[in-house]
């Protein structure tokens, strides 16, 4: 015996039914996706007022750090005049404990003086107002420059400077104030913890169109879990030495973006007791790219 076919009123009523529930689920669909649009448009309302706020206080602190540098700048040069005059005997004679403190108060006004340069750099840095001015130059006359900037440094000092002769690089097209100022922080920074042995500067070119210089010293050295956070902004090592002779933190920083704006990078290897090494490679010819926020 076979089942009786459906009556053509029950299938209508079933589609209707089918129907209105799909109906029901597409009213119910639009809503929950109005719903979720005026969310999505509410978010990036609110994502758009805090972008325009992080612009104005990234804008605030860069107006905030180059107006204090620039004022910084006039006393401090004033300062170093002053103590220039008087290691000079120009107004008449000194004791030897009254050039001891006049030295003194002359370094850490050269101290001040650097960390001032740094916060100005990280104003220019963070408005992007970095220009980068590359030019062709000899290798020759970087090292005579450098050599020439710290030759007063070291020439009562325990430490020796050496410029390694180098090899046959060809000359190079970058920024060579950006890269003077990168090995000048290496150069420093070795020569600070650094209290006897050698301090030494050399080019080589791992590639052919690449060129590294490395600063390498027989100083007190960086424990291996210190060297991922060396180039963070502000880092300093929590070390004896490091306490007493304190900065800004930025000059590691600052050194890695310069680099990355002339297309290169900076790194460190260090064995603690032993000494350091830092380095930074660029490549021989500087091409700007629009990512690098900087103008050439």
């Amino acid at each position: 015996m076979t089942a009786p076919d459906p009556s053509p009123e029950n299938d209508l009523q079933t589609l209707r039914a089918r129907l209105a529930s799909s109906e029901a689920d597409a009213a119910s669909l639009r809503t929950e996706l109005e719903e979720t649009n005026q969310g999505v448009v509410a978010l990036y309302a609110e994502l758009d007022d805090r972008a325009t706020q992080l612009r104005e206080a990234i804008d605030l602190k860069g107006r905030f750090l180059s107006y204090m540098s620039h004022e910084f700048r006039t006393p401090l040069t004033s300062m170093q005049s002053l103590t220039g005059i008087l290691l000079a005997r120009l107004d008449g004679p000194l004791t030897t404990e009254q050039e001891t403190q006049i030295r003194l108060v002359r370094r850490s006004v050269s101290e001040l003086t650097e960390m001032v340069d740094d916060l100005l750099d990280l104003a220019k840095m963070d408005a992007g107002r970095i220009t980068i001015s590359p030019e062709w130059f000899e290798m020759v006359d970087l090292f005579s420059a450098l050599r020439g900037i710290f030759r007063p440094i070291v020439a009562n000092s325990s430490v020796s400077l050496v410029f390694a002769e180098p090899p046959a690089i060809p000359r190079i097209y970058t920024d060579d104030k950006k890269l003077s100022q990168i090995l000048r922080n290496f150069i420093s920074n070795a020569l600070k913890f650094t209290t006897e042995g050698q301090v030494s500067i050399s080019a080589t070119m791992p590639a052919a169109d690449l060129v590294e210089f490395a600063v390498t010293d027989t100083g007190i050295g960086i424990a291996a879990e210190h060297l991922p956070m060396l180039f963070n902004d502000f880092m300093q090592l929590d070390t004896r030495l490091q306490r007493r002779l304190r900065g800004t933190g930025l000059g590691l920083s600052l050194a890695r973006k310069f680099a990355q704006l002339l297309g290169g990078d900076v790194g460190a290897d260090s064995e603690l007791g032993k000494g350091s090494r830092f380095w930074v490679r660029l490549p021989v010819r500087y091409t700007p790219t629009p990512d690098r926020g900087a103008a050439p």
